[in-house]
């Protein structure tokens, strides 16, 4: 079965899809609920997601959700969470006979990363299928005679039952195997900011093999390197708008390292430098700046070599 093929919206199938059937119903908005692995991994629709939904009014529920027909989740969460919120009673679905483990799989592929689930959010989903991965591959490995009656894997089906589950997340198989590091040792705060999108699923799994004080406090570095960040390129940003032409003479580079580089180069003379008040020690270079530097010190290197 292949539950990514979606019939047409009277209920009837598309030519391609001939294995199963949908209808198109309306149902209660409260006897619906969120696959058991969407409320195990406790994922939610984005804050974002749901505002532009509810500014485009009744016209967002016009699409049909798609959902099981036990009443669980596919797609179309962030419209179920919206109608819970407006207070809906009813709401328009495509319902699917499908089994627990097909939705989880039709759930991960609908979410992809044009439809809004990171990387790690598809991982862990996609961590639930792994007992049935490997169980198809243990009955491959006795159907071909290698240790019988074994419930271990050899190294290249463990890789191969790896590879299969990444592809069904649609991440590389090395950012699944991070992604099931994050989840089984970063502590719960890291693995929030790596749900949100905040962090990438690799920093998490280099945080997570520190302790948990650990973890916390290198994102609390890296939150507050990136809003120092911000508020000093907002800062130059003003303080360039203000600039005047009436500072005829404005320091150059070569002006400021002149006490620790009396041999300065000529380069550094053609730097203007301009004073902010931005938080942190750092020094802002236009490109046009850093492009000198880098043809000067290119120069300099061909010079020794000839």
């Amino acid at each position: 079965m292949n539950p990514t093929q979606p019939c047409s919206a009277n209920g009837g199938q598309t030519e391609n899809s001939t294995d199963f059937q949908c209808r198109l119903v309306v149902l209660p908005v409260g006897e619906l609920c969120p696959h058991p692995s969407y409320i195990r991994h406790q994922l939610s629709a984005s804050a974002s997601h749901l505002s532009a939904l509810a500014a485009r009014g009744d016209i967002a529920f016009r699409e049909p959700i798609v959902v099981t027909r036990n009443g669980f989740i596919i797609d179309g969460y962030a419209r179920w969470e919206l109608a819970r919120r407006q207070g809906r009673h009813t709401i328009l679905c495509l319902e699917y006979d499908l089994s627990e483990e097909d939705a989880l799989s039709w759930l991960i592929q609908s979410h992809r990363p044009s439809r809004g689930f990171s990387g790690y959010c598809r991982s862990l989903l996609a961590l639930d299928l792994e007992p049935s991965f490997q169980e198809a591959a243990r009955a491959n490995q006795r159907k071909g005679g290698q240790t019988k009656g074994s419930s271990t894997l050899t190294e290249a089906q463990s890789v191969d039952v790896r590879s299969e589950i990444a592809a069904v997340a649609s991440v590389s198989s090395g950012t699944f195997s991070n992604a099931k590091q994050v989840a089984k040792a970063a502590d719960p705060i890291i693995q929030q900011a790596v749900k949100a999108g905040e962090i990438s699923v690799h920093k998490a799994w280099q945080w997570s093999r520190l302790s948990a004080q650990q973890q916390v406090q290198r994102l609390e570095e890296y939150r507050s390197s990136k809003g120092t960040n911000l508020v000093s390129r907002r800062l130059i940003q003003k303080h360039v708008a203000r600039m005047l032409p009436t500072q005829l003479y404005p320091p150059t580079l070569g002006d400021l390292l002149k006490p620790l580089i009396p041999d300065r180069l000529a380069v550094l003379g053609s730097i203007l430098v301009s004073e902010i008040d931005a938080p942190g020690r750092a020094a802002y270079l236009t490109r046009g700046a850093i492009d000198a530097l880098r043809s000067k010190e290119d120069h300099e290197c061909k010079n020794e070599t000839s």
